[in-house]
């Protein structure tokens, strides 16, 4: 598996995340199947929120993998807080109570990286640079992030915040690109044009903090995925057609082509599938080209000026 430095951090991580937020769906057996092939794959970066299965999804990761010393020491740890329901909730209580509740669940001592979720509109930075300095000087997260967060959020963060905010977790995929089409369509009058995220990929890449793209292959906000979907047939017939040029499958083609990104971005599958999981995988050791990245691109109804 190929690998990065995640944002400005000196910490190797594959180019694949393997998003954990359905495994509540598989038994222990199938869940340790799971992990257990996640790891041959080398995508041994697990990322988990407290929100997931209510805490149950980071429970049954750790008594599926029999987590202890020696195997937490072959894995790369993410979670998520901040969304409690009805609210979301940055405070400096509550950050520390989700990390001492993430780290019970996942039986072990430490995060490699913990990630601020939704956007808290009553935010005190102050109170969340406490925070992140207690969790590391305690030794119980060693990373910090954001998630869903504008370069201003990140900005206004990082008045106070003295951690490097090393990721930012955004919906991306190749039928969800805003914030790859308003870079192309600057200063055009058409939909694509609008800047709906304040140039978020740029701000990322210019500022060393690696975007982690989730739900890389839904349309809309979970409205389904566009592979093998009726509603995108140029799509599927291009995305189909390159994948059989590299002999691979669809599932590949779609994260290969986030992956051409130069930003070098890490997405985040979303699958409990085995196969599908290391059809994921693969896309790591391919390279699109520039011209069927962009026909990728343009297959999915997005518009070049």
């Amino acid at each position: 598996m190929r690998t990065i430095k995640l944002g400005s951090s000196a910490l190797d991580v594959p180019v694949i995340a393997v998003g954990c937020m359905r495994i509540k769906s598989l038994d222990k057996k199938e869940a340790e199947r799971f992990v257990r092939t996640a790891l041959e794959q080398g995508a041994n970066f697990f990322d988990h929120a407290d929100i997931y299965g209510g805490g149950t999804c980071e429970e049954i990761f750790a008594e599926a993998i029999g987590m202890n010393g020696s195997i937490r020491e072959n894995m790369i740890l993410q979670s998520k807080c901040g969304i409690r329901k009805g609210m979301f909730d940055f405070s400096k209580a509550h950050i520390l109570e989700s990390v001492d509740g993430i780290l019970k669940r996942l039986k072990t001592e430490y995060l490699d990286v913990l990630l601020l979720h939704r956007p808290d509109t009553l935010v005190e930075p102050e109170e969340v640079a406490e925070a992140f300095d207690l969790l590391e000087r305690s030794g119980k997260v060693r990373h910090f992030g954001v998630s869903n967060q504008n370069p201003m959020q990140i900005q206004l963060l990082k008045k106070s915040v003295k951690q490097p905010l090393v990721a930012n977790q955004l919906q991306l995929s190749i039928t969800n690109a805003t914030m790859i089409s308003s870079g192309i369509n600057v200063n055009m009058l058409n939909d694509s044009a609008v800047n709906r995220d304040g140039s978020v990929l740029d701000f990322c890449r210019l500022n060393d903090i690696t975007i982690q793209p989730w739900s890389p292959f839904q349309f809309g906000f979970f409205e389904g995925v566009f592979l093998g979907n009726e509603k995108f047939p140029e799509l599927n017939r291009k995305i189909d057609e390159i994948a059989a040029k590299y002999e691979v499958s669809n599932t590949t083609i779609a994260i290969a082509w986030i992956l051409r990104h130069p930003a070098r971005m890490q997405p985040v599958t979303g699958t409990t599938s085995l196969e599908r999981l290391i059809d994921c995988c693969k896309a790591s050791e391919i390279t699109l080209t520039r011209q069927e990245w962009y026909e990728i691109y343009r297959a999915a109804g997005n518009v070049l000026p």
